[in-house]
């Protein structure tokens, strides 16, 4: 099995990559004018604040960055498309020859290229409607080799590129489109426009069970592009996979060739790396790490500013309990207050937390218990009863006498118990 992804990426510009129109309208067809529109005569000028970004997500995927850059017209015919051609790059992307390390698995960058979105399609029974709000929206494409061998190497790289792509500013919560390429023989099926990580996860499982079933059958596959159907969980032909000769790339005759040697990228931030050094040096759970940091700056500022100072076992419980009880943003004054309460040895429950938010006094000492001992409590007597693991997949109350068995050693709340045990199955036994 070889994937190989094609990952669009919305950039956090104002303005849209080849005019000053806004770049996310909502109210359809209000931010365009005679250049995002494709009228005669409109001349593109480019957004350098997009090319700069584009620097920054070559930069962090280990690219090679030339001195220039400049695009080319991708010629094809489709509604969305109202020059008949997309401003994109091919051969003087602004980076290429990258890499981005999973685990142990290095997967290749072939190239980072910036390029304009097409329009945006509305399909209803039996007429089409185009917002033009999208045409033009700026948009890097970062083309992978087809280096991804499972669903699971798929689900680190996106995860590991979605954070790099959010600590350096991009916009995650636009739909990040991602066409899959996947190959089981000869023949390469292209998956297009698929968002959301399950979504993707998802295409992915059911395309290569489609091929391995047409091999053993020896069916042909054919070199196609094919779509995701999120309610049939399937793919669906779409039309027969274009090769690059059909799309007639030439230069862009009203743009210039850039000069990248005076953009200087910004450092980017690995949390797979932190999350593994932070584990090492203080012998905490790099999982849970990661899981805080992953798409939390305020989180990773607020370990790096008291790592050394508290425990880091401390730290972690104190935000996973704001995480989990509070929707604001995480204040550093007060989570202080709540490490300081956990190191020794408070449970942070919800009234706890609401009480730290309001700045009100805590007794601790109506609150005591040690959730490291609870914990480990928890995890013996689990191990020692293993049938109850194999009872919990069918009974989710098979557990409940362990709350019982923890209570006649420790006098805490039921409820922090029961918490307590959700968590260690979760997290150390998978269940």
């Amino acid at each position: 099995m070889k994937i190989g992804l094609e990952v669009h990426v919305g950039l956090p510009t104002k303005t849209k990559l080849f005019c000053r129109c806004k770049a996310y309208a909502t109210e359809p067809n209000t931010a365009i004018c005679p250049i995002c529109t494709g009228l005669p005569g409109a001349k593109p000028m480019l957004n350098k604040k997009a090319l700069e970004i584009s620097v920054d997500i070559s930069n962090a995927l280990n690219c090679i960055i030339e001195k220039e850059t400049s695009f080319v017209r991708k010629v094809y015919f489709y509604p969305d498309l109202p020059k008949s051609f997309q401003i994109t790059q091919k051969d003087m992307s602004v980076g290429h020859s990258g890499n981005l390390k999973i685990n142990n698995k290095t997967v290749r960058i072939r190239r980072i290229q910036l390029e304009e979105d097409p329009a945006k399609i509305l399909r209803e029974d039996n007429y089409t409607l185009i917002d033009y709000n999208r045409s033009g929206q700026p948009l890097v494409e970062i083309v992978t080799e087809p280096d991804i061998n499972s669903e699971e190497e798929l689900k680190l790289f996106m995860n590991e590129l979605k954070s790099i792509l959010y600590y350096l500013g991009a916009d995650i919560d636009q739909d990040i489109k991602v066409d899959l390429n996947i190959s089981l023989s000869d023949s390469r099926v292209e998956i297009k426009n698929v968002t959301g990580l399950k979504n993707l996860i998802d295409a992915a499982k059911y395309e290569v069970q489609r091929q391995e079933k047409l091999i053993q059958t020896k069916q042909q596959i054919l070199q196609e592009t094919r779509s995701y159907s999120e309610a049939k969980l399937s793919t669906i032909s779409s039309r027969e996979k274009e090769s690059d000769e059909e799309y007639g790339f030439i230069f862009e005759p009203d743009l210039t060739v850039y000069n990248l040697e005076n953009i200087k990228p910004k450092e980017p931030i690995y949390t797979s790396i932190i999350a593994k050094d932070y584990s090492k040096k203080y012998g905490v759970s790099e999982l849970q790490l990661l899981e805080i940091i992953l798409f939390d700056k305020n989180s990773l500022k607020i370990i790096q500013t008291f790592a050394g100072k508290y425990e880091m076992k401390a730290i972690l419980n104190a935000l996973l309990s704001f995480k989990r009880y509070s929707k604001s943003e995480i204040k550093e004054k007060i989570i202080e207050k709540a490490i300081q309460l956990v190191q020794k040895g408070s449970y942070l429950d919800a009234e706890v937390v609401s009480a730290l938010e309001k700045g009100e006094e805590i007794n601790i000492n109506s609150n005591i218990v040690n959730t490291d001992e609870i914990d480990s409590e928890i995890r013996s007597i689990i191990k020692k009863n293993k049938q109850l693991l194999e009872d919990y997949k069918t009974n989710k109350k098979a557990m409940n006498s362990v709350i019982g068995m923890v209570l006649k050693k420790f006098k805490a709340n039921p409820r922090v118990i029961s918490e307590r045990l959700e968590y260690v199955l979760s997290n150390e036994f998978k269940v």
